[in-house]
């Protein structure tokens, strides 16, 4: 636990979060209303004798109470997804619509693309990007068993991503979910922090700095690109973002979301950040019974 002891300045009631970051992750899936809306998930998963909790801010977001959401008739269906609950967050910021074509740049193992595929109603085009091609198998399956048709599977650098042989130049909207030292996933993976090391923070963000750069570069003027990390590190949050705005042109947007949330931080030990970096949001395991995410919305163009 050490490694989140450097937090403690910018935390509200750190205690809590020590707590609340010791305290094991409870069950969250998605409903996927490519195959079945949120009545018949929540009626099949009835049936298995599971009980169900709607989360508040979202009604296509369900609490479990069972250890193997997996092993259900819901899941074997594709009427639901296993998914974090505030890993579901970012796409539903990005909010695309249908017929749009979206980037998602880092998409395996792809709950969150599948995801986006739903919000379009698998209307439109969700390029799921990886660069790990063993990982993206995984994207696949979950993709033919969401019954997500809309996706087209790519595997490269989201750093150098070329659009060829793609029959459009440029994307309605793009997710950076990026790789990241994913201290927020504490509550499912205890043993995450036991390899921390600060050189490893500053590593991993300079390659979230290239990711987020092309994404924005790939989307047209007048789009969105959401950004998102599982890890509490300003080195690989704010001061990403940080340079998307030095680097191209964009600016940050409002995110409004039923979840208890922080602003961006400003100030991070000697470096400062630009004020509009409290538009973007950090949320905290004690805040909402839920793992950390960090999630900032960025408009292409000039404010």
């Amino acid at each position: 636990m050490e490694p989140l002891e450097r937090y403690r300045p910018i935390i509200d009631d750190f205690e809590a979060f020590r707590a609340a970051c010791e305290r094991p992750l409870g069950i969250a899936v998605r409903v996927n209303t490519i195959k079945a809306d949120v009545d018949r998930a929540m009626a099949t998963l009835d049936e298995d004798g599971i009980p169900v909790e709607q989360a508040d801010w979202n009604p296509r977001v369900l609490r479990l109470e069972t250890n193997a959401p997996g092993s259900t008739w819901a899941s074997f269906h594709g009427f639901i997804h296993t998914q974090e609950e505030v890993s579901a967050v970012p796409p539903v910021v990005l909010d695309p619509e249908p017929g749009d074509r979206v980037f998602d740049a880092c998409a395996a193992p792809g709950g969150k693309a599948t995801q986006l595929a739903a919000l379009l109603d698998d209307r439109g085009t969700v390029v799921a990007n990886d660069n790990n091609l063993g990982r993206l198998s995984a994207l696949r399956f979950n993709a033919e068993r969401l019954g997500a048709t809309s996706l087209a599977v790519t595997n490269q650098d989201a750093r150098n991503f070329s659009f060829n042989p793609l029959a459009f130049d440029a994307f309605d909207h793009a997710l950076v979910d990026a790789p990241c030292s994913c201290e927020g996933t504490i509550r499912k993976n205890p043993t995450t922090l036991e390899e921390w090391t600060l050189d490893h923070v500053h590593s991993v963000a300079g390659i979230q700095k290239g990711i987020l750069k092309r994404a924005v570069q790939a989307t047209k003027p007048g789009g969105t690109v959401v950004y998102s990390t599982c890890t509490f590190a300003p080195e690989e949050n704010e001061a990403v973002v940080q340079h998307a705005l030095g680097t191209t042109d964009c600016h940050l947007v409002d995110i409004d979301i039923g979840l208890e949330s922080v602003p961006g931080i400003t100030e991070w030990q000697d470096e400062t950040y630009e004020g509009s970096l409290e538009k973007a949001i950090r949320i905290y395991p004690h805040h909402n019974d839920t793992g950390g995410f960090f999630v900032a919305k960025l408009e292409v163009g000039s404010a």
